[in-house]
């Protein structure tokens, strides 16, 4: 099937097309417009042609909207949840979670819609500030430039479309080039829901021709990525003034203190571990479990490991299926085998069935390997021994990531050092750095990124503040 691109309104051809292998069986699933810069320079014109009735679009009206992706999103679950796991690869499962939470995130984007607000300034606190009035909005940017990844292909466009609509801006969105499709249908369905011609362009192509295009244009007001940091330092340092949102790599680790449940833990780790091949940008790749209890944790941790089920992305029961390109499953086993070479011992796994890279646990994993220090992207976790909390905290922040951690204890005086000392975006206490709700504060520092989404702190991003003053 040969697809279109979506600007101004209208579905436009492109003259060059490229094949999208499925990860799973390596057949062609569906051609992809390839936009050359002319198409690129079309999106962006229609997207500032449609700045002025955004910006002049009641809220209630950007929240009817966004209301109406989500319902039609949601009649549609099960042909959404089918293109992620035929484009992406990810079990039909979780593919349906997905969509639930899409779903809400533009039901949460209606909602900041209607909250977009300022606050009044008491300019008489200042000499010469008596008999004045001050007030500040929030207004729209203009044109954003979305470009996203290919984990989570419609929550990761609804975390930036979504504010970026309920702010009042317009957007052209790049997608991945191996989740396209969600991005298409999304186009679809925002089309049904009355939003005007414009307002969301979906461009795709290449990095060097669209994402270029998006990041240098000066009408282009912000631009939020999503990627890893080699590329989203790219992105800054070509963006020049505009606003820049940056979602980028980590190594997100788990601390486990010795007076854990280790039933519940566990089951919890190898979910963050293993969930979509563990291809999610707060996977759990590291876990530090204190020694009093590290055998009986490694030793249950792998048990539950070698029960996991693989299979094609559409099987029911498939835990997991082949990664997003065999490229990267050659990586993965190259990063494994590195880090045996250097000492750490392989528990289970570090082999291939057909396309899909059995999950790995790999324990006593040097500091100097890759897999200890570099983000994963893959179905693998090391689990290293430690002497205290306060030891698992130094090896967490020896790290230039720093996105979500999660920490295990019952000692609450304990886990609010941890949530002090950790040097992340999030510290989830008695869970994994995997937890995630769509409407909560989502970012790092370090590599990790810059800016945060979750939708209230999106729309925020996404707009910018304007004082006005009235002499009485």
């Amino acid at each position: 099937m040969r697809r279109a691109c979506f600007i101004g309104g209208k579905w436009i051809p492109m003259a060059d097309h490229a094949p999208l292998y499925s990860p799973c069986t390596g057949q062609v699933i569906a051609h992809i417009p390839q936009a050359d810069a002319v198409a690129v320079e079309r999106a962006i014109a229609a997207a500032e042609e449609a700045t002025t009735p955004m910006r002049r679009m009641p809220a209630y009206q950007r929240a009817a909207i966004l209301e109406k992706i989500a319902i039609l999103l949601d009649e549609r679950m099960e042909e959404a949840a089918r293109i992620v796991a035929l484009e992406a690869g990810k079990p039909i499962r979780t593919a349906r979670g997905e969509i639930i939470r899409t779903v809400q995130t533009y039901r949460f984007a209606a909602e900041e819609a209607k909250r977009l607000h300022g606050e009044t300034i008491p300019l008489d606190a200042a000499i010469g500030g008596e008999g004045r009035l001050a007030y500040t909005v929030r207004e729209p940017l203009g044109v954003v430039g979305a470009i996203t990844p290919f984990p989570f292909p419609f929550n990761s466009i609804a975390h930036k479309v979504g504010p970026a609509l309920a702010a009042g801006n317009t957007v052209v969105l790049k997608p991945a080039s191996q989740t396209p499709i969600s991005a298409l249908f999304l186009a679809e369905l925002a089309e049904q829901a009355g939003l005007p011609a414009g307002a969301l362009n979906v461009v795709t192509g290449s990095a060097e021709v669209v994402g270029h295009k998006l990041v240098t244009d000066p009408r282009v007001r912000a631009v939020t990525f999503s990627g890893s940091p080699e590329v989203g330092v790219e992105v800054r340092n070509r963006a020049g003034l505009k606003k820049v949102i940056l979602e980028l790599g980590a190594n997100s680790a788990v601390i486990v203190d010795r007076d854990t449940p280790l039933d519940e833990v566990v089951l919890r780790c190898l979910f963050g571990a293993f969930a979509y091949s563990g291809q999610v940008c707060v996977s759990v790749q590291r876990i530090y479990v204190v020694t009093d209890i590290y055998d009986e944790f490694v030793r249950r941790f792998v048990e539950q490991t070698v029960a996991l089920r693989g299979g094609d992305s559409l099987e029911e029961e498939a835990d997991f299926s082949a990664m997003v390109h065999p490229k990267q499953t050659e990586r993965v086993l190259a990063w494994i085998g590195e880090a045996l070479d250097q000492g750490a011992k392989l528990a289970c796994g570090g082999e291939l069935m057909g396309r899909m890279l059995l999950p790995t646990v790999l324990t006593h994993v040097p500091r100097e390997a890759k897999i200890a220090r570099e983000e994963v992207f893959g179905p693998v976790v090391m689990i290293n021994p430690v002497q205290s909390v306060q030891q698992a905290i130094r090896l967490v922040n020896d790290s230039r990531y720093g996105l979500q951690a999660g920490v295990y204890t019952n000692n609450l005086s304990l886990a609010l050092e941890a949530a002090d000392e950790l040097r992340v975006g999030g510290v989830i206490i008695n869970d994994i750095p995997t937890f995630r709700v769509d409407h909560m504060p989502f970012g790092g520092v370090k590599e990790s990124g810059l800016g945060r989404e979750g939708v209230a702190c999106a729309v925020e991003e996404l707009s910018e503040l304007k004082l006005v003053v009235v002499k009485r």
